[in-house]
C-alpha cells in the first residue's frame, strides 16, 4: 500500500495531491503531460487487479462493462480510489459494478429525450434558443451513471456520427439560436487546434451571443488545463465552462490549480453534481463539497437527480434525500454555495426545480413564508 493513496474518504480533508500514487515510475513531466496521463488510463481489468483489490460485485460488472459502457480511469484521478472500501464515493462513480446490469422497469437508453430533440445528428435543440452540440463521444474517464452511456465510450448500443457541416448550417439558419453548449463525451479532449476550429466557426454565427463548455476534464485530468489552453479559449469571449464534481476529495491540488488557471483567464465557472447514493447523499459531503467549489472560484449551479439511465438504481437515492440536503443547506451556508436541485424530466421535459417547500400559503391578501429555522413570515400581496 501506498502511503500516500486514500484509504477512507474525509469530507473535510484540505486540498491534496496523491502524485504519483500508483505511478511512482513516472516523471514529473510524464505525470504533467496531459497525453500522458491518457495513454496510461486504466481500462482493464488486468490493470485494475494490479492495484486494487475488487469485489466480486466489481470483478463482474469489469466484465460486462464491454457492453454497455467503457471503463477507462485516469491515473490521477485512479490515485483517488480508496483501497479498502468497495462503497467508497470515488470507487463508486468510475469502476462497473454486476448491478450495472440490472434494469429498472423505470430505466431507458435515452432518459431525457434528446434523440427525439436531435435535427441533425449530433446537435439537440431542446430548448427554444439554445442548443447542445455533441462534438464527440469519448471521455477522459467514464462515469457509471453517464446519461449518454448509449453513444459515449463506443461500447454503447449506438454510435454517436456528428454531421458538423449539417449543424454549422443549421445554426446560421436558426436565428432563435443564442447560446451553444459543447458537450458529449467531453469537449476539452479535442486539441487545441480542432477545439479552436470548432469555436472560431460558432463565433463567426452573429446571432450566436455565447458560447458553453461542459466538461469533467478539470476532475479527470486536470494537466489537460495547459497555459496554452486557456490562452485560446479567452479569445472567444463570452465563453462560460460548466464542470462536473460530485464529492469535496475530487478537488485536488492539481484540480484547484487548473480552475483557477481558467478563472483567471476570464472564464466563469458553475458546478454540476448529481445526487448519488453513497457518494454524496448526505448534508455534510454535499455541504463539504460547494464550500470547496467556492474556494476553487466555482459557483455551485446544478444538483442533479439521476437520470433514468439503464443499470443506475443502485446509485439513484429518492427525491426526498435531495429535498432534503436542500433543506440542509439553504440558510446554513452562503446563498452563493447553494446550487438548484432539479429533475430532468423524463423522456425530454427539461429541467425541473424541485425546492423544499417554503411556501405555505398564497391568498389575495398574503403569502405565509417558511424560513430555514421552521419560523412563519407574512407578506403583504398587492391585489
Amino acid at each position: 500500500m501506498i502511503p500516500s493513496l486514500p484509504t477512507s474518504p474525509n469530507v473535510n480533508r484540505p486540498f491534496v495531491s496523491h502524485a504519483p500514487g500508483h505511478w511512482p515510475e513516472a516523471t514529473q513531466e510524464e505525470w504533467n503531460d496531459w497525453r500522458w496521463q491518457l495513454k496510461n488510463r486504466v481500462s482493464t481489468l488486468e490493470g485494475l487487479e494490479k492495484r486494487l483489490r475488487l469485489s466480486s460485485e466489481e470483478r463482474a460488472g469489469v466484465i460486462l462493462s464491454a457492453h454497455k459502457l467503457a471503463m477507462s480511469i485516469t491515473p490521477h484521478y485512479f490515485n483517488l480510489i480508496e483501497l479498502d472500501d468497495p462503497d467508497g464515493p470515488i470507487r463508486r462513480q468510475v469502476i462497473p459494478r454486476l448491478e450495472e446490469s440490472h434494469h429498472h422497469p423505470s430505466e431507458v437508453a435515452d432518459p431525457c429525450g434528446e434523440d427525439a430533440h436531435m435535427p441533425v445528428p449530433g446537435l439537440v435543440h431542446r430548448y427554444p434558443d439554445r442548443v447542445n452540440f455533441l462534438i464527440t463521444d469519448r471521455c477522459a474517464s467514464y462515469c457509471r451513471y453517464c446519461t449518454r452511456s448509449r453513444v459515449v465510450s463506443g461500447a454503447g448500443e449506438q454510435e454517436l456520427h456528428t454531421e458538423f457541416e449539417q449543424a454549422f448550417d443549421y445554426l446560421q439558419k436558426h436565428d432563435e439560436v443564442r447560446d451553444v453548449l459543447l458537450s458529449g463525451g467531453d469537449p476539452l479532449l479535442f486539441s487545441d487546434d480542432k477545439l479552436e476550429k470548432i469555436l472560431s466557426r460558432l463565433r463567426a454565427i452573429p446571432h450566436i451571443e455565447f458560447l458553453r463548455i461542459g466538461t469533467r476534464v478539470p476532475i479527470f485530468l486536470p494537466q489537460r488545463i495547459t497555459p496554452a489552453l486557456c490562452q485560446m479559449l479567452q479569445k472567444y469571449h463570452p465563453l462560460w465552462m460548466s464542470v462536473h464534481t460530485n464529492h469535496p476529495c475530487e478537488l485536488t491540488i492539481e484540480v484547484r490549480e487548473a480552475l483557477e488557471r481558467l478563472a483567471n483567464h476570464g472564464i466563469p465557472i458553475g458546478n454540476q453534481s448529481v445526487l448519488l447514493s453513497k457518494v454524496n447523499d448526505s448534508i455534510p459531503v454535499m455541504k463539504s463539497l460547494i464550500q470547496k467549489l467556492l474556494q476553487c472560484r466555482v459557483r455551485p449551479y446544478y444538483l442533479y437527480q439521476c437520470d433514468l439511465i439503464y443499470g443506475s438504481a443502485h446509485l439513484r437515492t429518492s427525491v426526498a434525500k435531495g429535498i432534503e440536503i436542500m433543506e440542509g443547506l439553504r440558510g446554513h451556508t452562503t446563498g452563493y454555495a447553494i446550487p438548484q436541485f432539479v429533475i430532468d424530466a423524463p423522456g425530454g421535459g427539461g429541467k425541473v426545480p424541485i425546492n423544499p417547500n417554503y411556501l405555505i400559503s398564497h391568498d389575495k391578501e398574503k403569502v405565509v413564508l417558511r424560513n430555514y429555522e421552521g419560523k412563519l413570515f407574512e407578506y403583504p400581496e398587492i391585489s
